[in-house]
């Protein structure tokens, strides 16, 4: 916990304040039986599109897991992001991102993203700023304060960090490859040229 946070506390923002990148990373955070985003991945997602229309980023890589066929967090979040205004054509999918490190390592080898915000609850964001930064990832972070949308997800969230932090840890010094690599995607170099309407 004191890595994670010490590490990053001149990279975590309140979304006004989050200074320019590229690319931000929108990491899962579960659906709902209907198959729409959960509460606290929707105010992610929201911040993501204000990120988007205020230009402080120019691309929206969401990752979630689809690890099977009734389960698509990935396209969920693509479809909230573009009934909220943002194209398309802006909007990547990684479909492998099964956990924060794997998300972060496949940000970079898969999809080549050198610089980046990424997104999550502040309770969250100190470990997935982390484990991007240990990914190769020149990262900043914008945090959802979720207290008052989701108390008691947000104490379990804050709880939950403790043990997750070790293994951030060690995934930051081993490395591990991600359950799925593949050859090198180019949906972000593709929405970073798209025209932005």
């Amino acid at each position: 916990m004191v890595w994670v946070r010490s590490s990053t506390s001149d990279s975590r923002f309140v979304p006004s304040e989050v200074p320019e990148r590229p690319v931000a990373i929108v990491l899962g955070a579960g659906l709902r039986a209907d198959g729409t985003p959960t509460t606290l991945l929707a105010r992610r997602l929201d911040i993501a599109a204000g990120l988007y229309h205020s230009e402080r980023v120019h691309a929206l890589l969401v990752s979630g897991d689809n690890s099977h066929d009734a389960y698509n967090e990935t396209d969920a979040m693509r479809a909230y992001l573009v009934a909220a205004g943002v194209p398309e054509a802006k909007v990547v999918g990684d479909h492998a991102g099964f956990s924060t490190w794997e998300s972060c390592a496949r940000a970079r080898e898969i999809f080549g993203v050198e610089a980046a915000t990424v997104v999550t609850q502040a309770f969250h964001l100190p470990r997935a700023v982390a484990l991007c930064r240990a990914a190769g990832i020149d990262t900043v972070g914008a945090a959802d304060a979720s207290w008052e949308a989701r108390p008691t997800a947000t104490a379990y969230g804050h709880l939950r960090e403790f043990p997750a932090a070790l293994k951030a840890a060690l995934d930051a010094w081993l490395r591990p490859d991600p359950t799925f690599l593949g050859p090198r995607e180019t949906g972000v170099d593709e929405a970073l040229a798209a025209p932005r309407d």
